[in-house]
């Protein structure tokens, strides 16, 4: 809407002229001025805030010398200009007299409207010229609609931000270094609405024009109240399905920077309106303080701010490394204390033998696990590295050509995240050691400086017999896991089958850790041996010898890794495994003998009543619970001749007649939940794709929870006008642009 003038027998507005309107200023003493000369008496009683919010006073009244243009789109006043010129109202009024008493009056009108408009053409270049029928300046002034132009300059601030975070446009610029102030507005969100206005965006032009200081577009603090609203509409959008299914899991991520701290990626898992399980991401929770602390906040995150019931969280699981894990881990204790069903399994995205590996402390362990992730990232940046290692295995397996093509094979699929990740390791230790030599000589010059660097930083690692024993260690432990944790990733039925093998599995744990001394002599040997061939050094770190004082006694270094690495080690994987797969969990994974295939492997003789028995508060009407239970067995054992039972829950949810088992269908659904299975199909697994993009893609400096929110949730469908509603009935009283005196 246009901006009209204030001043007394005024009639230019912004759709008919390019000049400037600016705000009413809120100190008293001028405020009170502007409305004495503008000779307008009904606004002597209105409040400084009120005038500077809807009412202006056109460039005409004002002296040229205090008048600036900053840009082509931007004009202010002088902070202390006050408006001197306007016309003689008694003049005016004697005009009007005359106009009513004899038609030559009319006539004479007209011809000095004629010569104010050849006056204000002459004076200002832009002025669009009056009508033709020279009564245009005669036209009563129209009602000003302030709050349709606040509500368009909000859709269009919204826009752009919306389409800065779904493009991961950072909202400062790249060289932006000193630090933001109150008032500071990021330069790439700036001149994104230069180049809207530019484009023709009529209603910000005005918005622009019509302020009367030299401010940004948008000030930081309503940019922030922007991102606020929109924020609760992507998470409104996202997790309306939610609400609706009532039940979910939740998945903390592992922690990253953003703004100079540390803060959890949140996911959330659930069975969507198509019982197609999905994962999404909903925001970062600020990493600090206690335990109690950061499960408060995070209880507070999913209650307060996407509006669910921590009743209806059925599973946990969580995906940090090192210290940090066990604070974690600490919080989702505390969380399954409070809400027991709330059950923590392993992570489908992640093996468990990796899951197992990422969460202890000993420093032999951080430092495969950080050169595995360094490995990574090094042949990941060009092929001709990766080529470079084919050729160190083909060296090294000469007269092997089937291992060193299994070797090559595995170079290709991620082997630092697989079940076998640490048997892969141990293969690969010398064509490894070769490869990064060979990078970090550079006789040839092939390589950049930086290749070459980080070559030699992997290879110190990798010739450290520290490294070499704990690598050891890792494999011939977590061999013990290796198809247990397959088989948990692997189809419902394998997963069911594989909640059966945990006590084999603990079984020949505890016994290992009961004649640890033969084993670790065992592992030691085969440590010492591949150190031997590598013509590594078997010695003690040098790191232990600086924490502990000299006690004239010195450890032998089979005995200081018996301590520090495999009783450890072992021990933790026990302890691990044991608190992932609580009675809780077991019976969950038990209760998916439901599946119409895994009850056809066990002959259909099943007792999931028992198993069940912990979600008998979810299902729609337990007491009917065991007929229906019954039916449902004879269904599928006597009416699918020749018919392939359903394997999976997804499958049996599609079933046209599933909804006449209304209680089978609810446990399913709830069981389906758990972060244990794998996500239904690609589609529905993007969110940790996108969060890893983002953060691999953004400079820490320049990350922003909001627009990373915006960016990994960019399918959703954003309503501007809804923004703007919401950014209102929250703040009422702000104004959308602070271009105030």
């Amino acid at each position: 809407m246009p901006n009209f003038c204030a001043a007394l027998n005024c009639s230019r507005n912004s759709t008919h002229s390019v000049l400037a309107f600016f705000r009413f200023p809120r100190d008293p003493e001028r405020c009170k001025k502007w409305v004495e000369n503008c000779s307008r008496s009904d606004l002597k009683d209105k409040a400084p805030d009120h005038l500077n919010k809807y009412h202006r006073l056109c460039a005409r009244h004002f002296e040229p010398n205090l008048i600036t243009k900053t840009s082509p789109f931007r004009t202010v006043l002088k902070d202390n200009a006050i408006p001197t010129i306007f016309e003689n109202p008694s003049l005016k009024r004697s005009n009007n007299e005359k106009e009513n008493d004899a038609p030559e009056a009319k006539k004479s009108k007209s011809d000095s409207q004629s010569e104010a408009t050849k006056d204000d053409t002459e004076a200002t270049t832009k002025e669009i010229s009056e009508s033709k029928n020279g009564d245009q300046a005669d036209s009563s002034p129209q009602v000003i609609d302030e709050e349709t132009l606040n509500k368009e300059f909000l859709k269009s601030l919204f826009d752009v931000v919306v389409m800065m975070g779904t493009q991961n446009i950072p909202l400062h610029g790249h060289s932006d270094k000193e630090p933001r102030s109150k008032s500071f507005t990021p330069s790439n969100f700036q001149a994104l609405l230069e180049y809207r206005i530019n484009a023709g965006d009529e209603f910000l032009r005005k918005k622009f024009e019509g302020s009367s200081v030299n401010l940004e577009h948008c000030s930081s603090t309503q940019l922030q109240q922007m991102l606020e609203v929109i924020e609760n509409s992507v998470r409104e959008d996202l997790l309306a399905e939610v609400k609706e299914g009532r039940f979910f899991s939740l998945v903390l991520d592992n922690l990253v920077e953003i703004g100079g701290e540390s803060h959890l990626p949140l996911f959330i898992r659930f069975v969507d309106k198509t019982n197609c399980l999905r994962e999404e991401f909903f925001g970062f929770l600020l990493f600090e303080g206690d335990v109690e602390a950061i499960t408060e906040r995070l209880i507070a995150e999913v209650t307060d701010k996407c509006g669910l019931d921590m009743q209806y969280c059925r599973g946990q699981a969580y995906l940090c490394s090192g210290v940090s894990a066990m604070k974690v881990k600490a919080v989702v204790a505390r969380i399954a204390e409070l809400h027991p069903l709330a059950v923590l399994t392993p992570c489908s995205s992640c093996s468990l033998n990796i899951c197992l590996a990422n969460t202890m402390t000993f420093t032999g362990v951080h430092l495969v696990m950080s050169t595995l992730k360094k490995l990574d990232v090094f042949f990941s940046k060009s092929q001709l590295l990766q080529n470079q290692l084919e050729s160190a295995i083909s060296i090294y397996y000469q007269g092997h050509e089937e291992k060193a093509n299994v070797l090559k094979e595995a170079c290709y699929s991620k082997w630092t995240e697989q079940h076998d990740t640490f048997e892969v390791a141990v293969d690969l230790l010398e064509s490894l050691l070769l490869c990064m030599d060979s990078i970090h000589d550079n006789e040839d010059h092939k390589w950049s400086d930086e290749v070459a660097h980080n070559a030699f930083v992997i290879s110190e690692a990798l010739a450290d017999f520290e490294f070499v024993m704990t690598l050891v260690v890792l494999k011939n432990t977590l061999s013990f896991s290796r198809a247990f944790g397959k088989n948990l990733q692997g189809q419902t039925n394998e997963v069911f089958f594989a909640s059966s093998s945990l006590t084999a599995v603990l079984h020949s744990l505890n016994e290992v850790y009961e004649n640890i001394e033969v084993y670790h002599e065992f592992w030691f040997e085969e440590a010492v041996n591949l150190a031997a061939a590598l013509e590594i050094p078997v010695k003690v770190p040098r790191l232990y010898f600086r924490k502990r004082p000299t006690s004239g006694e010195e450890i032998q270094p089979e005995t200081y890794y018996k301590e520090q690495v495999t009783i450890p080690v072992v021990s933790h994987v026990i302890k691990e495994l044991s608190d992932l797969f609580s009675e809780n969990h077991l019976k969950a994974l038990k209760s998916l003998s439901l599946v119409p295939a895994i009850m056809g492997q066990l002959k259909f003789n099943t007792a999931e009543e028992t198993s069940a028995d912990i979600y008998k508060d979810d299902l729609l009407n337990p007491d009917t619970f065991p007929a229906e239970l019954h039916c449902w067995k004879i269904k599928w054992k006597h009416g699918t001749k020749d018919v392939v039972l359903p394997s999976t829950i997804y499958e049996t949810l599609q079933l046209s007649d599933v909804k006449f088992f209304p209680n089978v269908c609810a446990l399913l659904k709830v069981l389906y939940n758990l972060p244990v299975f794998a996500l239904t199909n690609d589609k529905c697994s993007t969110a940790k794709q996108r969060l890893k993009t983002y953060l691999e893609d953004t400079p820490v400096h320049h990350r922003n929870k909001s627009m990373a929110l915006f960016f990994i949730n960019c399918a959703i469908k954003y309503d501007l006008d809804s923004m703007v509603e919401k950014y209102l009935k929250m703040y009422p009283d702000s104004e959308p642009s602070e271009n105030q005196d």
